[in-house]
């Protein structure tokens, strides 16, 4: 039985982010060598286009792309970041005429059957073209008030690495290129991906929420962020909302209307954020035993900070603090 090779079109826009694109293309190149070298075909036919004849990367490289052809129908279409990381440089290029025209392209690729890949900043692009309304997705975690902003019908959970859906897929920040990358391999084969992952020091991630900073994403909205700065001052305190609304001069329905609005939770989960992000930093920066820390985040013991760790991070006290040894 012959197994025709997946076909992969990287959609390369100018302005790419160098480290986007390359981890996606490197990927798939070295899951062709090692299918090779154990005398399998290659399992993915990767095509580089751009929608003009020269494409610039945001580091300023020259990027070898080839023209679309009228008949080319791909399996899988990825979209990789551009390098535009700030709400300021984002919006605009959002509007820039190639940008537009490879919406075009996105749509008719997939009326033609193609699944939608995006990672990062990339998952903007995909979401201009009305295919993630009313789906899941995830995104680069910084930008995430921005992308509920720009499209309210999209689900965004930007605390998932890998979201796949009927129409594809979205992957998180950066080197959530990777991440989709392998996810992709994964499909064609697990044991492939799992030696990709291994040559490339590539471990596996489900989640992009360890890698959040809270206080970043406050400062997309100023009521947000004085409300961040509050909740830092009463993190030994048990959180009241209605203590919170007064503080920062607004209501209790405002504060909680807000932050669903900005951060897509409630303001006592995003406090508890906040107190996590501290406790890992004393976890990992003091001598202090896990009771004394749940004491200046809140909690009456070191327990129910244990739980909400390995809920929150995946990971146990141990474990965050044998990566500062």
């Amino acid at each position: 039985m012959v197994i025709s090779a997946m076909r992969i079109a990287v959609l390369i826009l100018d302005g790419a982010f160098d480290i986007g694109f390359t981890s996606v293309l490197d990927s798939f190149r070295v899951a062709n060598n090692l299918a090779a070298q154990q005398g399998e075909p290659r399992l993915f036919k990767v095509s580089t286009f751009g929608m003009r004849r020269k494409v610039r990367s945001s580091g300023g490289l020259v990027i070898p792309v080839e023209p679309i052809p009228a008949d080319y129908k791909p399996d899988w279409v990825i979209v990789p970041a551009l390098g535009a990381s700030t709400p300021q440089l984002l919006v605009p290029a959002l509007e820039r005429p190639d940008v537009k025209d490879a919406r075009s392209v996105i749509l008719k690729w997939r009326a033609d059957g193609a699944q939608v890949a995006a990672s990062c900043i990339g998952t903007f692009v995909v979401a201009e073209t009305g295919l993630l309304d009313h789906r899941e997705s995830t995104t680069t975690w910084w930008l995430a008030p921005l992308f509920r902003q720009r499209y309210p019908n999209v689900r965004l959970n930007e605390s998932r690495m890998i979201v796949p859906t009927d129409i594809g897929v979205t992957a998180g920040a950066a080197m959530g290129h990777l991440d989709l990358a392998l996810w992709l391999i994964r499909k064609s084969s697990p044991e492939l991906a799992a030696m990709v992952s291994r040559y490339l020091l590539a471990d596996v991630r489900t989640a992009q929420g360890p890698y959040i900073i809270p206080n970043h994403l406050a400062q997309a909205d100023p009521l947000i962020l004085k409300f961040e700065r509050w909740a830092r001052e009463h993190l030994h305190e048990g959180f009241n909302l209605q203590d919170a609304a007064i503080a920062i001069a607004t209501s209790p329905r405002s504060l909680q209307r807000r932050c669903q609005d900005v951060l897509g939770k409630s303001p006592l989960s995003y406090f508890q954020d906040l107190r996590v992000e501290r406790a890992q930093n004393l976890l990992q920066g003091t001598s202090l035993d896990v009771d004394a820390i749940a004491t200046q985040v809140g909690y009456v013991d070191g327990a129910t900070l244990r739980t909400l760790l390995r809920q929150r991070l995946g990971r146990g006290v141990r474990d965050l603090r044998a990566d500062v040894r």
